[in-house]
């Protein structure tokens, strides 16, 4: 894991540095648009990016390109055993305080998603497994595969024209509102429920369809195995033979997607936050990208890494809680 995690962070800190436009090539833009905007210095001594060479020379000191790519590369990883990432180009302040100031948003979809989509397709994939073949089954698979079609810029856009708009039964632009700190604790949960509805929907959609066919999928096959028939054929009950036999090897197939889900606490989903106007990972990570901040992509390069990480340990954790007889050796 760790010369994977090594392995992302120098490829990702090369193709951002050798990506046209820096935060040099972005401050000159800014700093000629303002000469052009007040007249120009006219001094004679600019170059034909009409910035004058100290000034260049300086913003290259300023934000670390007068050194090599290697070196810079290094004193990254030298400021990363002090967890230290530098300042933000963009908000002027150290990238740590940044990241965290967007992090909740980001982990609050994220662990609530995980929690909701895996409560709701375990059962649902269960029962779509025992009524197999039935209308039950074909109905719910039709619900699935049509939510799962629905691209989350046109299902946001229809949420919020309809029962933010047109309904007006939930709000939008902010996750709490604007009388929060005077609502009781009870008062405070319920907004924010209020708040998370319409963008949480937007959220689960797509992973909700993929899980419930996976458990249902695994839960078809597992039924067949020859221990269940076995315990059939010596009469144990069938609710013993489905939840206590067959679903705990059946949940195998879901682990895996866990780790993914861990991907959303910083990624996020850009579409959902520009739709919803959440201030989120996924928003910062664009606007960053947008303003070649370094400093922050690395920063949230090197965050998401390590939660990718801990997501894929936290998998194989349930792997062996699961099913004992896996072993990792």
């Amino acid at each position: 894991m760790i010369p994977t995690f090594f392995g992302i962070t120098l490829l990702t800190f090369v193709v951002i540095n050798l990506a046209p436009g820096s935060p040099i090539e972005q401050k000159l833009q800014a700093i000629r648009f303002g000469s052009s905007m007040g007249g120009g210095s006219g001094n004679g001594r600019s170059n034909e990016t009409g910035v004058n060479q100290e000034v260049i020379d300086a913003l290259k000191k300023q934000y670390g390109f007068d050194k090599p790519i290697h070196v810079r590369y290094i004193i990254w990883l030298k400021n990363l055993t002090k967890l230290d990432f530098g300042e933000s180009f963009t908000y002027q302040e150290p990238v740590t305080d940044v990241i965290f100031s967007k992090f909740p948003v980001s982990m609050q979809f994220g662990l609530t998603s995980l929690f909701l989509t895996y409560l709701v397709c375990i059962p649902l994939g269960v029962k779509m497994a025992m009524k197999a073949g039935t209308n039950f089954d074909r109905a719910t698979g039709l619900a699935l595969n049509f939510t799962y079609a629905l691209p989350p810029l046109v299902l946001g856009i229809f949420l919020i024209t309809i029962f933010a708009g047109k309904l007006d039964w939930f709000p939008i632009g902010s996750l709490k509102s604007d009388n929060y700190d005077e609502l009781s604790t009870w008062g405070q949960i319920l907004d924010r429920v209020h708040h998370f509805i319409l963008p949480l929907i937007c959220y689960m959609i797509g992973g909700f369809t993929q899980l419930s066919y996976l458990m249902r999928n695994s839960m078809l096959e597992v039924v067949k195995s020859d221990y269940v028939r076995t315990a059939r054929a010596k009469g144990v009950s069938e609710k013993v033979v489905l939840y206590k036999h067959a679903l705990r090897n059946a949940l195998i197939a879901l682990v895996p997607g866990i780790a993914s889900f861990f991907g959303v606490f910083l990624a996020g989903s850009l579409i959902i936050e520009r739709i919803f106007n959440l201030d989120g990972m996924g928003l910062l990570s664009y606007q960053s990208l947008l303003v070649r901040d370094y400093n922050v992509i690395m920063g949230i390069t090197f965050i998401s890494s390590l939660v990718l990480v801990f997501g894929r340990v936290f998998s194989d954790i349930v792997y062996v809680l699961i099913d004992p007889r896996i072993d990792f050796k």
